[in-house]
Parts: structure tokens; C-alpha cells; sequence
């Protein structure tokens, strides 16, 4: 790090006095503004994506926050062991956007390399793939991948707490005397500049790829420390090294702006197993489409993944949807007017209209991903784009269907308000992997749809894995309960997820499944039958003993969520057999497996 030897002392030259020192200050509160907006965006970068490494997004965004915060009380400490203030500072401004550039690609590298690296091992080594890599220098390499996010958040944090009293420092040696206000000028910029960068970063880094808003702040620094440079050229002299140093930086930072994004994308695309054959950031969500292909007889296998998480592949993608409509289609009493909530790629919704609804409305969060899935995607390759049209049998466009785009959340409330109602309604979500997706599964969300459905009709959603997330998924049934629903879960295997769960609720009368066994019609996948059905709701004995022991998951809570990043996050999702033929659900306790 910096040190006091980087110089014996600064240069006594002083500025010409007068009016000329007030530009001299006006540049140093200016570039005091400008590097604490710079840090700013550092703090939330970090955040932003360590969160989106780790996957635990909102404790990540606080830890990561809290450790650059306490780096820069730290930095502020030493930076009173610099004695050549004004070499000190140059370099300092360097350091940082070396590091704040540099620091997302690397560490995308170190992710790649961790997942990577047993895939090469089993290729060298003719392991089948099977047989779980794990220990030793694999298990070293994810691991220091999972804290080098930390690491680089606390370096840049520590460097940025030096420039406040480096900068005071500067200042009053620009005076030649101890300026009684300084400190509170200087944080006063601070403070500004902290405010603009976070405004930059909502209004201008969420919309970008975030290599290009970490080359944005770094360019910022760069700019300051050559600014620096040439203000100061008297006091830095010989700066040959800092001059190759922030020229050469500036190279670096063309070619990231250049190919940044390039080499982010194949940094990413090394995560996936498949190829990846088209990429998409939207507002909302990062989206992924792969493709397999098998055999020559067989049709490639199309997956989407949301933010690194799997959706469908097409392969089995029947098997979820059919599972999450038809239990719902069987169980009313009417199918004549249908809502979706979520099922942007319009899946659920192609399974909704075999059973030939009179409307149906569709409620899902991203225009993009709606359009990709319309096949209207302009930037999409136009294979793909029939493909994912031809998958759900260009359900979007059908003359039955009103799509929404909003916010579920928000729009079932508009819904309740406006005294709708509907036959059926089908939950189509993802998993409650974040907490902003937690509140779609909370008892205030379920009592808004049992307020938009009708007194006989049904409602279904997925619950995420019985086995491997037993408590998320017993608390969304109980959940559903609390809402005033008649509620039964069931499962199915779905070979792409593994054991799947989800819940259905009724308002009143018969409970669902007696309801479904008492259905005269025939389901028009025409392979999931009624004993199919009936034997999805058949659990080992005593599968729900735990759920006196589950939350409900109450607005404003977490309990879902947590359960999910237990189960997912701490305990692998491992499923235990307990001993009495029962199941245990200690993956879900918070304990080490």
C-alpha cells in the first residue's frame, strides 16, 4: 500500500498567492466532489455484485456496504503515515482506478475459473460426470472465489478513506497554514459528490453493463489524478512513473470500455454447461438462453435461465407447466376467464388455453422478456426467435389474451380494487431467491387473490423443492392457509429441477384433490391423468409433522426467503431420510450438514 517512503518530502514550491490559490481550491473541492462520487459507485458496485456472485442479495449488499464503510475509517486512520501528501495522493488516485476498473473482470475470471475447473479435471481425468468434484484445490478455488468479492470491496474501501485527509492535507500546505474549516469544506464536497454519484448510479450504472459504470468511475479518477498531475507538476517532479502509470491505465481502461463487456459475456458463458446462444439485460433481469444438442434424431434442448437460475429446458418443460395449470383447471368449477401471474414466456399460459378459456390475462413484470417470447425480439437470432414462439405456440399473440406489464404485486391490488374476478389463477413465479420476490409469496399477496377469485374457483402456484427447501415450501402452503385458502400441496419429479412442489387452494367446499378426483373431464395434455394427479398429493408419512414449527410469511417478513437461503445457500440442498421412514428436515435448521 502507500507508504510514507514515497518520497522523502513534497516540494516547498508554493502557489502564487492571491486570487490564484482560490483556483487551487476550487480544483481540489472540485476533484474532493468528484472522487467521493467515484467511491460512491464503487460501494454500491461492489455490493451489486458480490450480491449477484453469492446470490444472498440483500444481506451481501448490506455486509458489503458495512466492510467498505468500516475500510474507510481504516484508510482515513493511515493516511497519516503518508509524508509526501502531494506524490501520496497522485498515486493514490491511480491505485483506486487500477483497482475499480480492473476489479469486476477479475473477479469474474476467478468465478469462471472455480466452476470451471472441474469440468477440465473430469475432461484431463475421463471422470464420469457423475462423481462430484469436491475438496481440496476445488473447493479452495469457490471459496476464495465467494470472499475475493469482500477482499477487493475492503482494498477499494481503504484506498478511498485516505483521499479526504490527503486531499484537507493539500489544501492547507496550498495556504501555508492551518485552514480552521477545512475539514468540513472537504467533507461537505464529500457528502455532495457522495449524493450526485449515488443519483449516477440509479439514473445511469443500472441501465448499463457494469463493466462500462466501473470503467466510468475509474475514467473519473484518471481524470482527476492527471488533473492532480498538471496542477501540481512542481511538487511531483521527477513523475515519470506516475505519468507511465496514468497513461497506461488509460489504455487499459479504452480497452475494457472496448472489450469489457465482450470478455464479461465469455467470463459468464463458461457458468453455463450448454452453449449459450443469446444473452439479454433487461431493466428487471438478466436473462440467459442455452441450447444442447443431442442427437441428430432428437430436437436441441432451448433452457432459460433468470439471473443464473434455471427456468425450464424444453425437454421437461411440459411435465412443470402441466402440473402447475391442470390441478387448477380441474378444480373449478368454471374455466371461462383465467389470470397468469408471472409466465412471461407464456408456457403456462399455451397450457391455460388447451382447456379453451373465453379470456385469459397475463400479468408479467418484463416487456423484454415478454417480447423475446412474442418472437418479436429485434436483436434475437431468427432461429431462436421461432423456436421460443413455437414452444409456446404463440400463446402471447392469441386474440383470447390480455398481457399486462407490471408489477404482480401491484397489479393484483388494481385488480381487487376494479371488483374483478376470475375462474382460475395460476401463480407462475420464480423462486423466492430474493427478497423483493419474498412479498409474491406472503399472506397479504394470497388474500389479494383470493379477493379476484371466484367463490368456486381455484388457485395454483409453484412452491419451489419440497426436499431440498422442505420449510420454504411447507410455509408457502401454510401461508396460502393463513389467506383464507382451502390448501393441499402436491410434487411431481421434474427431471431438469429435481423434486418439485407446488400449492393449491380453494375458497370453498370440497378440498382441491376431491374436487379434481370428481372431474368429469379429461385433461387435454392428454397424458397427465386423474390417478396421476391423485397420487401427486401423496407424501411420506410424516413429511408435515414440521409445520407447527414454520412462519407464516407475514408482509414485511422474510420467512420464505430465509428458509429458501437456508435450504439452497447453507444447507447445499441435501435431502436427509429419516431413520423412521419419515424425512428429515434438518437441511432447513441452519445447520452445517
Amino acid at each position: 500500500m502507500l507508504a510514507a517512503g514515497l518520497a522523502s518530502a513534497d516540494s516547498l514550491a508554493q502557489p502564487s498567492p492571491g486570487p490564484n490559490r482560490r483556483w487551487h481550491d476550487a480544483a481540489l473541492i472540485g476533484a474532493m466532489g468528484l472522487v467521493a462520487g467515484c467511491g460512491l459507485v464503487y460501494e454500491y458496485l461492489m455490493a451489486h455484485y458480490a450480491g449477484r456472485v453469492l446470490g444472498a442479495v440483500e444481506p451481501t449488499l448490506y455486509a458489503m456496504i458495512g466492510l467498505m464503510i468500516v475500510a474507510m475509517g481504516l484508510g482515513a486512520l493511515a493516511a497519516k503515515w503518508i509524508a509526501s501528501i502531494y506524490r501520496g495522493f497522485a498515486w493514490l488516485e491511480l491505485a483506486i482506478a487500477t483497482l475499480g476498473g480492473t476489479s469486476v473482470l477479475l473477479l469474474s475470471a476467478a468465478v469462471a475459473l472455480a466452476h470451471s475447473l472441474p469440468e477440465w479435471l473430469r475432461a484431463v481425468y475421463g471422470l464420469d460426470p457423475s462423481i462430484p468434484l469436491r475438496g481440496g484445490l476445488v473447493d479452495a478455488l469457490v471459496t476464495a472465489s465467494r470472499v475475493l468479492p469482500f477482499a477487493a470491496g475492503f482494498a477499494i474501501g481503504f484506498l478511498i478513506g485516505m483521499e479526504i485527509p490527503l486531499i484537507a492535507r493539500v489544501r492547507e500546505h496550498v495556504h501555508s497554514r492551518h485552514l480552521p474549516h477545512n475539514l468540513g469544506t472537504m467533507y461537505g464536497a464529500d457528502y455532495i459528490g457522495a449524493g450526485v454519484g449515488a443519483a449516477v448510479w440509479v439514473l445511469v450504472c443500472l441501465k448499463m453493463p457494469i463493466v462500462y459504470a466501473a470503467v466510468g468511475a475509474a475514467a473519473v479518477n484518471t481524470f482527476v489524478g492527471i488533473g492532480f498531475l498538471l496542477l501540481y507538476r512542481a511538487q511531483l517532479r521527477p513523475a515519470q512513473g506516475l505519468w507511465i502509470g496514468h497513461g497506461a491505465l488509460t489504455a487499459l481502461l479504452v480497452a475494457l470500455a472496448v472489450f469489457g463487456t465482450e470478455w464479461m459475456t465469455r467470463l459468464g458463458d463458461t457458468l453455463f454447461k450448454d452453449r449459450v446462444v443469446y444473452r439479454l439485460q433487461t431493466p428487471h433481469q438478466n436473462i440467459v438462453i442455452t441450447k444442447r444438442h443431442v442427437a441428430a434424431d432428437k430436437p436441441d434442448i432451448v433452457s432459460l435461465f433468470i439471473n443464473g437460475a434455471l427456468q425450464f429446458a424444453s425437454n421437461d418443460e411440459r411435465i412443470y407447466h402441466a402440473y402447475l395449470t391442470t390441478p387448477a383447471m380441474l378444480a373449478a368449477n368454471r374455466r371461462d376467464k383465467a389470470l397468469i401471474l408471472g409466465g412471461g414466456d407464456g408456457l403456462a399460459l399455451r397450457d391455460v388455453l388447451r382447456w379453451n378459456p373465453k379470456a385469459v390475462t397475463l400479468i408479467d413484470i418484463d416487456p423484454l422478456l415478454l417480447r423475446l417470447f412474442r418472437g418479436a425480439d429485434p436483436d434475437a437470432p431468427e432461429w431462436l426467435s421461432r423456436t421460443l414462439a413455437g414452444l409456446n405456440q404463440n400463446a402471447l399473440g392469441d386474440p383470447r389474451v390480455r398481457v399486462v406489464e407490471g408489477d404482480a404485486f401491484v397489479e393484483i391490488e388494481r385488480l381487487a380494487a376494479a371488483g374483478e374476478r376470475f375462474d382460475v389463477v395460476i401463480a407462475d413465479l420464480p423462486d423466492p431467491s430474493h427478497p423483493d420476490l419474498n412479498r409474491l409469496y406472503s399472506d397479504h399477496f394470497y388474500a389479494r387473490v383470493r379477493q379476484v377469485l371466484s367463490p368456486d374457483g381455484a388457485f395454483a402456484t409453484q412452491s419451489t423443492s419440497p426436499y431440498h427447501a422442505k420449510r420454504a415450501f411447507l410455509a408457502i402452503g401454510k401461508t396460502l392457509a393463513h389467506a383464507g385458502f382451502n390448501t393441499q400441496q402436491y410434487r411431481a419429479n421434474v427431471p431438469s429441477f429435481g423434486e418439485w412442489g407446488w400449492s393449491i387452494g380453494t375458497v370453498w367446499g370440497n378440498k382441491p384433490s376431491a374436487r379434481i378426483a370428481a372431474a368429469r373431464d379429461e385433461p387435454p395434455d392428454g397424458w397427465l391423468d386423474a390417478a396421476q394427479l391423485q397420487a401427486a398429493f401423496a407424501f411420506p408419512r410424516g413429511f408435515f409433522d414440521a409445520l407447527g414449527d414454520v412462519r407464516v410469511n407475514r408482509l414485511g417478513t422474510h420467512v420464505v426467503y430465509d428458509y429458501h437461503q437456508r435450504a439452497w445457500q447453507r444447507g447445499k440442498g441435501v435431502y436427509y431420510a429419516g431413520e423412521d421412514g419419515g424425512e428429515d428436515g434438518g437441511e432447513d435448521d441452519g445447520q452445517a450438514p
